[in-house]
C-alpha cells in the first residue's frame, strides 16, 4: 500500500476480514473512532467539544471489566479536572481507597504489619508509609519527596485521585461522552475500510447477525487497542523489541495466602504484587512469552504461576477477572497516514510496569481532539496534524524505553540484581525518589514550542485568580483561553477573529504579579507567555500557528 502521511488526499483501499456483500449505507460523520475504551471515549469528548460530528464504535456490549490499570497519574488527573470530572474523579477514588482499606485490615502476620511480626494477626496493622508509585515494583516512599520541586507546583487539587481502576475510568467517561452528545455504537465491529481524496468509507459489522453497515467519515481514528486492526489495515509500521516475560494480573479467591507479602516482591524465580486490593494478584516470569494469548486464564493455570514465582502453596479457587501480560514493545512510526490516525495501545504497545499506558493515551487523546477537530471545521490547516506525531511520539518512545528499562532491572538473573540494588540505594534518597516521581507522574513533560518563556511548551499551572476560581474553571469548555493579566486591551484585541475557539478573560493573579499573559491551547499546554516587564513578541504567531487565521482576515 502506497500512502503519504504528509497529506490528506492519500487513496488506501483496506481488505475487510469479513464479507460485506449486503450493506445499509449510513449517515456521514467527521470523524469515526474504532474502540470505546478510556483513549476512544475521551478522544470522542474532545471532538465533541471542538464542534466535531463523531462516531464511536465497539464491539464489546458493556464496559470491559478485565483487571487492568489500578490508577491515573498526574497529567491525566489534571487533564480531566480541566474538563470539571474531579468530583466523579474522586468518588471513583475514594471507592477504591475503601477497597484498598478493606484488603489492609485483612492482612496480618510478617510482612503485612501487624507490627511484631510473631505471625499471631492480633494488633491492628500497621499501614505501612505512603507510597507514590514504583519502579520495577520497587517502591517510592511518599515522605521521601521533595514536594517543594518547582515540577509539582501548582497542579491543582488532584492529589486525592490517584487511584483510578480503568473500568470504573471507562464508565466515567462514558457519561461524560454521553451528556455531550457523542453516538457511541456498542455490538458493532469495524471490519474493514477505504480511503480516498475526500475521506473514508468505514465497514461495521454488528455482533448480532445483522446486516453489515456502511459508514461515511472525514477521518478515521484507530483507539482499537495494542493488536489494532485500523493499524494493520492501514499499513503502519509497528517496530520494537520482541517479548520476553509471561505475566498475568487477577482478581481471585485464593487460600493460602497468609505468607504472602503485600506489595511488590522479587524471588529467585521473578516477582509478584499482592493487593492493594482484595484478591489482587500479578506474578511476572522470565522464561518467554505465554504461548496463549487468546483463551481465558483458568484457575489452575493461575495457581500454577503464583506457586511458580512466591514459593507458596497457594490455592486458587476462582477467577473474577484476568488477563496475560508481555513486554512486547512496539510504536507506530508515525500516528497518521493520509485520513487515519491511531491513538492509545494502537500506536505504542509495552509492559505495563509504572501504570503508563492508559495515562500516554489519554495525553494522546487530549493533543489530537481538539486538533483534529479545527481541521474538521476548516479552521486550521490539516498540516496542524503533523504536530500530534511530532509533540506524542518522543514521550511515547520515552515510555517505551522507561518500561524496558524496568525489566532489565527485574530480570532474576545476578547482573540485573545487582543492577536493582543500585536502583533501590537511588530511590531511597529524596534526590533518587523525586526523580523517580517526576518521571512517573509525567509533570516532566513538554513540548518544543516557539518561545522563550520558562511556560512556553508546558502544562499551565493551575493559577488562582482574583476572583477566586482557578484557571482550570475556565477550560471546561474545551477551548483555548488567552489570560490577560495586565488588563491590556491591544492583547485583548488580538483574540479578534477567534471567537468560538479562544475564550479571553481579563483578571490578576496575585501569587504571580510577573505574569502579564497566557495562551493556553485546549489540551492546557502554554502556547504563549509573557511577563509585565518582559519583550515577548504578542500571541499573533501563536494564535495563527494552533488556530489559523482569524476569520475576516
Amino acid at each position: 500500500m502506497d500512502t503519504d502521511t504528509n497529506t490528506d488526499t492519500d487513496t488506501t483501499s483496506a481488505a475487510t476480514t469479513d464479507a460485506t456483500a449486503d450493506t445499509t449505507t449510513d449517515a456521514h460523520y467527521d470523524v469515526v473512532v474504532a474502540g470505546a475504551g478510556p483513549v476512544g471515549l475521551l478522544l470522542a469528548a474532545e471532538l465533541k467539544l471542538g464542534g466535531a460530528r463523531v462516531l464511536v464504535v465497539e464491539r464489546l456490549a458493556e464496559v470491559n471489566e478485565t483487571i487492568k490499570a489500578g490508577g491515573i497519574n498526574s497529567t491525566t488527573a489534571v487533564a480531566l479536572y480541566r474538563r470539571g470530572l474531579l468530583p466523579a474523579l474522586a468518588e471513583v477514588h475514594e471507592e477504591a481507597m475503601s477497597r484498598f482499606k478493606e484488603f489492609m485490615r485483612t492482612q496480618g502476620g510478617p510482612g503485612h504489619g501487624d507490627g511484631d511480626g510473631d505471625g499471631d494477626g492480633d494488633a491492628a496493622p500497621v499501614p505501612p508509609p505512603r507510597f507514590a508509585g514504583h519502579f520495577s515494583g520497587i517502591m517510592l516512599r511518599a515522605d521521601l519527596l521533595d514536594d517543594s520541586d518547582p515540577a509539582f507546583a501548582e497542579l491543582g487539587p488532584v492529589e486525592r485521585v490517584g487511584l483510578v481502576p480503568q473500568a470504573p475510568l471507562e464508565r466515567l467517561l462514558g457519561r461524560h461522552a454521553d451528556g455531550l452528545g457523542v453516538e457511541v455504537r456498542r455490538q458493532v465491529e469495524l471490519t474493514g475500510f477505504d480511503t480516498d481524496e475526500e475521506g473514508v468509507t468505514v465497514r461495521l459489522t454488528p455482533t448480532d447477525g445483522s446486516a453489515p453497515q456502511t459508514v461515511r467519515a472525514g477521518w478515521l481514528v484507530g483507539c482499537d487497542g495494542g493488536r489494532s486492526l485500523v493499524r494493520k489495515l492501514a499499513g503502519f509500521e509497528f517496530p520494537g523489541t520482541a517479548p520476553e516475560i509471561t505475566g498475568y494480573q487477577a482478581l481471585a479467591d485464593m487460600t493460602g495466602t497468609e505468607p504472602l507479602r503485600g506489595g511488590w516482591n522479587t524471588t529467585d524465580v521473578g516477582t509478584y504484587a499482592f493487593g492493594p486490593l482484595p484478591g489482587r494478584i500479578l506474578t511476572v516470569e522470565f522464561d518467554g512469552p505465554p504461548a496463549d494469548r487468546e483463551s481465558a486464564v483458568t484457575a489452575e493455570e493461575l495457581q500454577a504461576s503464583v506457586r511458580r514465582v512466591t514459593g507458596v502453596d497457594v490455592t486458587v479457587h476462582k477467577v473474577h477477572s484476568s488477563t496475560r501480560f508481555t513486554d512486547n514493545c512496539r510504536q507506530a512510526e508515525t500516528y497518521r497516514s493520509g485520513r487515519v490516525l491511531l491513538a492509545g495501545d494502537a500506536a505504542h504497545v509495552h509492559s505495563p510496569f509504572g501504570g503508563q499506558g492508559l495515562n500516554l493515551g489519554a495525553g494522546d487523546a487530549m493533543n489530537l481532539g481538539w486538533k483534529l477537530a479545527l481541521v474538521v471545521n476548516g479552521r486550521a490547516p490539516v498540516e496542524l496534524l503533523d504536530t500530534y506525531t511530532a509533540e506524542r511520539h518522543p514521550i511515547g518512545a520515552w515510555v517505551l524505553d522507561w518500561t524496558r528499562a524496568q525489566i532489565a532491572v527485574m530480570r532474576p538473573e545476578p547482573h540485573s540484581r545487582a543492577l536493582r540494588e543500585v536502583v533501590t540505594d537511588l530511590t531511597g534518597t529524596v534526590d533518587g525518589t523525586t526523580y523517580f516521581v517526576k518521571r512517573i507522574s509525567g509533570v516532566w513533560q513538554r513540548y518544543d514550542l516557539p518561545g522563550d518563556h520558562p511556560l512556553t511548551g508546558r502544562s499551565a499551572p493551575d493559577l488562582e485568580l482574583a476572583d477566586g476560581t482557578h484557571l482550570a474553571d475556565h477550560l471546561h469548555s474545551g477551548h483555548a483561553l488567552l489570560l490577560d493579566l495586565a488588563d491590556d486591551p491591544k492583547l485583548r484585541a488580538r483574540a479578534a477573529g477567534y471567537e468560538g475557539l479562544v475564550d479571553v478573560l481579563t483578571t490578576t493573579c496575585p501569587q504571580h504579579p510577573e505574569l502579564a499573559g497566557l495562551l493556553v491551547r485546549p489540551d492546557g499546554i502554554t502556547a504563549w507567555a509573557a511577563d509585565v516587564d518582559g519583550t515577548e513578541d504578542d500571541p499573533t504567531e501563536a494564535l495563527r500557528l494552533w488556530f489559523g487565521a482569524p476569520l475576516g482576515a
